[in-house]
């Protein structure tokens, strides 16, 4: 099913106005103590950048509410003769709003990002992700280079163990944002240089109770 009939968005770069009934949030049933699928709902869900202009992403669910899957159709940074200094980086901010039971919090578990790089000797291709919460500082980040020659379809895995992850807010709403980008140097390459991020992209979230609940 389309993110467009899923979800109201939560910026001006709306893919809808529709305002069906909230569905489930991906939740990792491999890690306990969670609480149920019927209790969390998406309330919000919004892109912004030059790597997802509007009316460019789309995504489903899949059928056991496990995993979020989104699709690109212009995340794509190049260089090379003739291709302005300005294509080389694109990036997508992601911002998904969720409700959720009062005395739970959650993270980001597991995140997938697939692509195609097409990167000459001497240049480099990057792929990196930044994941936080709206009202805290704390954010982490993981970043993959490939160096060239490479031309090839790549898989970048985020996964983030309890310790090292950043958690939203104790209470019953939170709003997760990714940032992701890709780039390519040197910006001013003379042999032509690409890299996508296409699909799937996937992501995944855990649970734990807050502190003293």
């Amino acid at each position: 099913m389309k993110l467009s009939n899923l979800l109201p968005l939560l910026t001006p770069l709306t893919l809808t106005s529709a305002h069906p009934r909230p569905r489930p949030v991906i939740i990792d049933d491999n890690l306990p103590g969670g609480p149920s699928g019927h209790e969390v709902e998406i309330v919000g869900l919004a892109f912004a950048g030059s790597g997802c202009p509007a009316g460019t992403v789309s995504g489903q669910l899949s059928t056991d509410l496990t995993t979020l899957t989104l699709l690109y159709a212009e995340f794509v940074a190049q260089a090379g003769s003739g291709i302005s200094p300005s294509n080389y980086r694109r990036n997508c901010q992601l911002n998904v709003k969720l409700r959720y039971p009062q005395g739970w919090q959650f993270s980001v578990f597991k995140a997938d990002y697939r692509g195609y790089a097409q990167i000459p000797a001497g240049d480099t291709g990057t792929c990196k992700a930044t994941y936080y919460f709206s009202g805290d500082s704390r954010q982490i980040s993981s970043t993959m280079t490939i160096r060239g020659p490479y031309d090839d379809n790549y898989l970048k895995t985020d996964q983030f163990s309890v310790e090292s992850t950043v958690w939203s807010p104790c209470g019953v709403e939170g709003l997760l944002n990714i940032n992701s980008e890709v780039r390519l140097s040197p910006m001013d390459a003379v042999k032509p240089a690409l890299m996508t991020v296409r699909s799937p992209r996937t992501v995944s979230v855990r649970w734990r109770r807050c502190s003293g609940s």
